[in-house]
């Protein structure tokens, strides 16, 4: 690899760094004043920032060792603060705050085994797990204003569930890619 890999002063890693500190702010944001509003906005902002930032490395090839660790981190960081707010508050059953994150814990044999075998840490990100993601981030704010009594609670509620269902099902799917995907690396 070479040095521009090992970079850790870019705007990407900036924008990512910033996404992983906006994770305890939202759970407060959640948790202690209760301040929806604020805490979807930060929700919209991170998904934001994630796209931005996986645009900006690419165009200004600003892709980095670090980059390739704190982006997926802040998601799934994200993930699991949404899903721990959203069971709290008692806006999403027990079952589907433990679905996506079980996921992560399944495959956490890979990135030692890759590592071992001297490929890095993980396999390259496919578009399925992008749009599972993507798919989750669209249904965590969803969810959260369908806990609220307001005219609005009903389409976000249909709205919500039809991206959490589809999401977390992309989600699983995605991880069955990535061990094909390791399979297929450490054979071949």
């Amino acid at each position: 690899m070479d040095a521009a890999e090992d970079r850790i002063w870019t705007l990407p890693n900036a924008l990512s760094t910033l996404r992983l500190l906006g994770v305890p702010v939202f759970l407060w944001l959640v948790l202690g004043p209760r301040a929806d509003g604020l805490a979807i906005a930060l929700l919209v902002l991170a998904g934001l920032s994630d796209w931005l930032d996986g645009k900006l490395a690419r165009a200004w090839n600003q892709t980095s060792r670090l980059g390739r660790v704190i982006d997926p981190l802040a998601d799934r960081l994200y993930i699991i603060a949404t899903l721990i707010g959203l069971v709290l508050r008692e806006a999403i059953p027990w079952w589907l705050a433990i679905a996506a994150p079980l996921r992560d814990v399944a495959l956490l044999w890979i990135p030692p085994l890759l590592r071992r075998l001297g490929y890095g840490l993980a396999p390259p990100v496919h578009f399925l797990g992008k749009a599972a993601t993507a798919a989750l981030m669209y249904a965590f704010p969803l969810l959260f204003l369908a806990s609220h009594h307001a005219w609005y609670a009903e389409i976000c509620w249909i709205l919500g569930w039809a991206f959490a269902i589809w999401g977390t099902g992309l989600y699983w799917w995605a991880g069955v890619l990535y061990v094909v995907q390791v399979h297929r690396l450490t054979k071949g």
